[in-house]
């Protein structure tokens, strides 16, 4: 039986980086985000290091954006390290290796140096283990020590997490979302660089059924591992209808994704207005649909009254595919689901600003979105 102290070490990279008065906000969000998803893990900050000592879920814990590994560490008094290496080596199967190395970090002052105690401990464990070689480049097994003044901690495993900065130190976005594979993707992105996500799903009165509302909120649910207070918000829309009877009867089809998709901006735009978000995130990729041209990109921004962002860009198809089956939305995406049933036949290319401005004028009330009736999507059921 192990009774050794155990505490687990997180650690983080940009908020390191940050100026003191931004890194110390930066941590206190962390630690609430922390706190938020583990009530029971007791974390306490020290000199660029997060240190937890309750109840932890590794499988909860590197879902925290902001933090990039962690480890259980032995907690060991400096004194007894010699004693400590041995027992922790014992435990964690060294005697079954060929190689090792001890990798020592320091923080504070002491009477030797890293590559000093490296080399008496080394020798220690190999009188311990004869048949044991070091090696630095490449070990079978590897031992971390990190002295902190008076007190060593020993771990012989990094678990990698998400990474990036933490949620919310960026403020809000809304994030138009459908269910497909990018626009998940395209969130998950934004939620790692700190931006809290407001999903937004536009349902097209007549063109979208109850499987594509279902398959989108899978998604979010998925996404719910990183934000776990994400709620997505559904908004009816029956302006599509409108604009392609005008569109039908002009014979201009072609130009249906484009009026939709600028309605959608000026929905999501409006929606981040009431929620006091700074802007609004899509899954759009250069060149990947037709709508996503870059003739067609500009004329979408030009319905933009806020700031968009696109994450995805510059992705091309395998790239979202890949992230979205590292971030786990990849399944819930490619459920069965109707399909948009107002998409042409030969959707616009190229269009022109000025064309499209007067098809709206036609169609009318492009802009009205003020009175629209937003509902959280688990209302949509009841």
């Amino acid at each position: 039986m192990n009774d050794t102290k155990q505490v687990w070490l997180v650690r983080y990279s940009e908020v390191f980086l940050k100026s003191e008065p931004v890194r110390r906000e930066w941590e206190k969000t962390l630690i609430r985000n922390i706190k938020r998803v583990l009530p029971d893990a007791g974390p306490r900050r020290e000199r660029g290091r997060i240190w937890l000592e309750g109840e932890v879920d590794p499988e909860v814990l590197k879902n925290v954006f902001g933090i990039v590994s962690f480890s259980l560490c032995d907690v060991v008094p400096l004194d007894d390290l010699p004693k400590g290496i041995l027992a922790f080596s014992e435990r964690h199967g060294i005697a079954e290796a060929a190689t090792f190395a001890l990798r020592i970090r320091r923080i504070g002052k002491h009477p030797f140096t890293s590559r000093d105690l490296a080399e008496r401990l080394g020798d220690l464990v190999r009188a311990e283990y004869p048949h044991l070689r070091v090696d630095l480049d490449n070990p079978e097994r590897e031992i971390f020590i990190e002295i902190r003044d008076g007190t060593c901690y020993l771990f012989d495993r990094k678990i990698p997490a998400v990474g990036g900065i933490p949620l919310g130190v960026e403020g809000a976005l809304v994030a138009l979302v459908s269910g497909g594979i990018d626009s998940p993707v395209a969130a998950f992105m934004m939620m790692k660089r700190g931006c809290r996500i407001v999903p937004l799903y536009v349902g097209l009165e007549g063109y979208l059924d109850e499987t594509n509302l279902a398959r989108t909120e899978a998604t979010i649910e998925v996404l719910r591992r990183y934000q776990p207070d994400i709620e997505l918000l559904v908004v009816e829309d029956a302006y599509l209808a409108r604009a392609r009877r005008v569109l039908d009867a002009r014979g201009e089809e072609r130009y249906t994704c484009l009026l939709c998709k600028r309605r959608m901006y000026r929905i999501a735009a409006e929606i981040a207005r009431r929620e006091g978000a700074k802007g609004f995130v899509t899954g759009e990729s250069m060149g990947q649909v037709a709508s996503q041209t870059l003739d067609n990109l500009a004329v979408l921004t030009d319905a933009a009254t806020i700031p968009v962002y696109r994450p995805l860009i510059a992705f091309d198809k395998e790239d979202a595919i890949r992230l979205a089956r590292e971030i786990g939305t990849f399944e819930a995406s490619i459920t069965p689901a109707c399909g948009c049933g107002a998409v042409p036949a030969r959707p616009s290319t190229a269009a022109r600003i000025e064309a499209v401005r007067a098809l709206e004028e036609a169609v009318g009330d492009a802009g009205d979105v003020e009175t629209l009736k937003v509902r959280p999507a688990h209302n949509m059921r009841e």
